[in-house]
């Protein structure tokens, strides 16, 4: 599993129904997934990431994590974030999982992330072409990738 974790002041996401999701400061996570995860990926991607201290306290220290400043998350699926590169000018997405395997891990994400932090989080919509508004607050901008825990 592969986040990038951005601190916003403020995100949307649109699909060509509307907005489906806004968020006013908080994160806005693009996650991908691979074959390989699995439910441990989950909850450990899930407790750092509610856990990462990233927010500024008030002498302006990144002291804080999104559960001490009541922010918003907004989860968006991105397979493009397992995209190979090494070969070529088109990248590969074969290490993407498929979506057999990807949906139910994005849906344990989002649900475990909402249960730490004690309210909804907002998502994209799996699979669909999506207009991403990010307000990058910062930049505060963090890749956090499951395989790296060890």
């Amino acid at each position: 599993m592969r986040a990038v974790v951005q601190r916003v002041s403020k995100g949307s996401v649109r699909t060509r129904e509307g907005i489906i999701a806004s968020s006013g400061p908080g994160l806005m996570i693009l996650t991908g997934f691979e074959e390989a995860d699995n439910i441990e990926d989950v909850e450990w991607l899930c407790n750092k990431i509610i856990q990462l201290r990233i927010f500024n306290d008030l002498n302006g220290v990144m002291n804080l994590s999104v559960l001490d400043t009541g922010g918003d998350i907004i989860v968006v699926s991105q397979f493009t974030l397992h995209a190979k590169t090494k070969k070529g000018n088109r990248p590969s997405y074969i290490r993407a999982a498929s979506q057999e395997t990807a949906i139910p891990l994005y849906e344990m994400f989002v649900n475990r992330l909402s249960e730490l932090l004690g309210k909804p989080v907002g998502t994209g919509e799996f699979g669909a072409m999506m207009m991403v508004e990010i307000h990058n607050d910062g930049p505060v901008t963090i890749i956090i990738d499951t395989k790296d825990k060890e």
